[in-house]
This record gives structure tokens, C-alpha cells and sequence, in this order.
């Protein structure tokens, strides 16, 4: 399949790419564009303009090394730890899960779930502010009450797709899951 463009909860475009390996594989790829430069360009611009000004007044040369290093460690653990490029959802019908996040600094964390833990793949709903937020996520089955929930595992956090993005993903897996029972 090709990738289609939808929303995320903040109008953001993004990308979902849907791959079948085979009737029991299927991978789902969300992808958020890329760092803006201007916007990178702006806020490195505005840091250095206000120390600028404030070295102005001041005349102390540490204000000016205090702001560059403070740009430059702020831009590295942005991109290293909070700008996620894209997730992945790999649903293997016999085997579990595989969700997997790709940070812009190259850096992946990946996280199985085993076929046996999961109870199902629900997609949920929460108050957040002042809306209702739907977030797709994976109940655990809890070993001692094979019909309790013993915990929920929420998926596509950084991109946070619209409804019709995670309908379609669930019914997608599914399908998948279906297939194994």
C-alpha cells in the first residue's frame, strides 16, 4: 500500500504508510515532518537577539557563552530526545507487537509485546484540556485473571493521529489478530 496523508490532533499533517508482509504481518508507519529550519533559524535568533541586548546593558561576555551553549544543548536533547520522526506498529499475528520510534538524531527505541500478554487493541478515548483526545492503545491481560485488564500501553504517543487515522489502523489489526484465534 502507499501512504496516505492525514491530521494529528493539532491539524499537523502526517503520514501513515501501511505495509503487508504477509496476511498474518502488517507494519503501520506514522511519519511527522521533518524540524522546520526557519523555525530553528527564528528561535536560535531570538535566544542570541535577547542576549545580545542584555550583554548590551550588561557588558559581561558570559551572557553571550551562556546563551550559545544553551542553544546548542537545547536543539541536541530536542532532536535526540522529543522529536520523533516517525512510529511503527509491526503486528505479527502468531508472535506480538513490535512498537518502534525513530527520533531525528538517528537514535530508535523499540518495545514487544508478546501475543500472550495481549488482551486486545482498543482504541480509547481521554479529556485532555479542553477536547477529547482518541489514542489507539494495547490492553494487557493480567496472568492471575485471564479476563482483567492488567495494563494499557498507548500507542503513537508523539504522533497523536485523529480518529480516522486509528480507525484505520485498528481495523487493520484486527484483522490481523483475527486471524490467529
Amino acid at each position: 500500500m502507499e501512504a496516505e496523508a492525514f491530521t494529528d490532533i493539532g491539524g499537523r499533517p502526517i503520514t501513515l504508510d501501511c505495509q503487508d508482509y504477509t496476511s498474518f504481518c502488517r507494519e503501520f508507519v506514522v511519519s511527522s515532518p521533518k524540524v522546520s529550519f526557519y523555525k530553528v533559524m527564528c528561535c536560535t535568533s531570538l535566544v542570541w537577539l535577547v542576549a545580545y541586548g542584555v550583554f548590551f546593558f550588561t557588558e559581561a561576555t558570559a551572557v553571550l557563552t551562556c546563551a550559545i551553549l544553551v542553544t546548542l544543548i537545547g536543539m541536541m536533547l530536542f532532536i535526540h530526545c522529543v522529536k520523533v520522526d516517525h512510529e511503527s506498529l509491526l503486528v505479527i499475528g502468531s508472535l506480538g507487537i513490535q512498537v518502534s520510534s525513530s527520533f531525528a538524531s538517528g537514535r530508535e527505541t523499540s518495545s514487544f509485546i508478546e501475543l500472550s500478554k495481549i488482551k486486545d487493541i482498543v482504541i480509547n478515548e481521554a479529556i485532555f484540556m479542553n477536547q477529547i483526545i482518541y489514542y489507539l492503545c494495547v490492553l494487557l491481560k493480567d496472568p492471575s485473571e485471564p479476563e482483567a485488564v492488567s495494563g494499557v500501553v498507548p500507542l503513537f504517543q508523539s504522533s497523536k493521529p485523529r480518529l480516522n487515522c486509528l480507525v484505520k489502523v485498528y481495523k487493520s489489526c484486527q484483522e490481523v489478530l483475527s486471524k490467529c484465534s
